[in-house]
């Protein structure tokens, strides 16, 4: 399923049209990014939680030329499912 189709089922499901549709869900998905861009998670009851997760800074090396290079800290977001959604 794409974002097209989520609106879509959003709309049919909630008898609205699908242009209000898309913008109640670019409402969701830029609220949750934007709570964990200021580092909040977000647990929805049910589903799961998002949260940013932290790489430390590491050594790596360049396949090719075999040199050591500095990976540096990443961010980035993670997703933990919900019980009820790993029993689906």
């Amino acid at each position: 399923m794409n974002k097209g189709e989520l609106t879509k089922a959003v709309a049919t499901a909630v008898g609205i049209s699908q242009a209000e549709a898309g913008k109640a869900v670019d409402a969701v998905f830029d609220t949750i990014a934007a709570s964990v861009k200021g580092r909040e998670q977000v647990a929805i009851a049910g589903f799961g939680t998002f949260v940013a997760k932290t790489r430390n800074a590491r050594e790596g090396r360049n396949p090719a030329t075999k040199e050591v290079i500095k990976i540096p800290e990443k961010t980035s977001v993670a997703f933990k499912p919900a019980s009820v959604l790993k029993d689906i």
